[in-house]
């Protein structure tokens, strides 16, 4: 039998919402495998779909740089929050990002390329000695569009373009530039705020959709085939209203019409057709391991904040 802590207990409960002896049990059932235990008690009709984003441990800043019809995000990782406060960090962060709107989105190209008579590793190296803590460039990613803007928004945000999520939004349009970029900050700010795996459907990976297919079917079992089929697709629409950026209620709105039919009614404003090609969003420290005992904080409720 697996050993079962109570981290991994508060681990599952962060991402499902679900009960302390649910998730024990789940784990139980699960041989310790959190994500397997997600499932179990999703079939049982205990929690809701995986959260994307817990608690995190990591500190720094998520970096934005913009230039026309280009964009770049950038993580730079440090051991406090308190360094995301210090201005030699700040001016580090907004300097890789300013950078990587040439050097691209290749971590260890971005770490070669030169600023002077150094490069942005000597630079880190530097900031590092004078801090005395540790920072690493963790990610990057760019978005760029032919013809119309790359939006962005930045929430918690410490100066202009850095702050602890960043979203960049790629709009196409022959429409007005700044009602575009106007919208696109709105757009982006939903991103934030309800974090979409993929803009439709369409772009979804399959193995996500086929896990919630299987979810489903699971929770509908021993009813007749087509009746599991009908609650299946059925469950399939809702799971893409909450996963996908175009089927979503728009936050900025409450949710009173999709962000697709938001899109729509910009037009109008914009004079041309809008189309979302892409959107990033980092969020600080997603995805990295949390140290047990460290509670760090959490990713801000944003709905609404714009």
């Amino acid at each position: 039998m697996a050993n079962i802590t109570a981290g991994m207990v508060k681990e599952l409960r962060d991402k499902t919402g679900a009960g302390m002896m649910d998730c024990k049990a789940a784990l139980n059932e699960t041989g310790g495998d959190v994500e397997d235990a997600v499932d179990w008690l999703r079939k049982k009709g205990l929690a809701k779909a995986a959260k994307k984003a817990g608690r995190v441990a990591a500190e720094g800043l998520i970096g934005l740089a913009l230039a026309p019809n280009h964009g770049v995000v950038v993580e730079v990782n440090s051991e406090t929050d308190f360094v995301a406060r210090n201005d030699l960090f700040q001016g580090l962060v907004k300097m890789i990002a300013n950078v990587a709107l040439d050097a691209g989105t290749d971590v260890n190209k971005i770490l070669a390329a030169p600023i002077g008579d150094r490069t942005v590793a000597d630079a880190i190296n530097e900031t590092i000695a004078k801090i005395g803590e540790n920072m690493t460039l963790r990610r990057a990613a760019a978005l760029s569009v032919g013809k119309g803007v790359v939006a962005s928004y930045v929430h918690s945000s410490v100066t202009d373009g850095l702050g602890r999520i960043g979203v960049l939004v790629a709009l196409e349009s022959s429409g007005k530039t700044d009602e575009l970029k106007a919208f696109g900050r709105l757009v982006a700010m939903h991103v934030a705020a309800a974090n979409p795996q993929a803009i439709d459907p369409s772009r979804l990976d399959p193995a996500v959709i086929e896990r919630e297919r299987g979810v489903l079917a699971a929770k509908a079992e021993g009813k007749p085939a087509k009746v599991v089929e009908k609650i299946v697709e059925s469950g399939l629409k809702t799971f893409y209203k909450e996963v996908c950026l175009l089927e979503q209620g728009y936050a900025i709105e409450e949710g009173k019409k999709t962000v697709a039919q938001a899109i729509k009614e910009a037009e109008g404003k914009v004079g041309g057709p809008i189309k979302v090609t892409g959107f990033v969003r980092f969020a600080l420290g997603e995805g990295i391991d949390k140290a047990e005992g460290d509670f760090g904080g959490e990713v801000a409720a944003l709905a609404g904040a714009h």
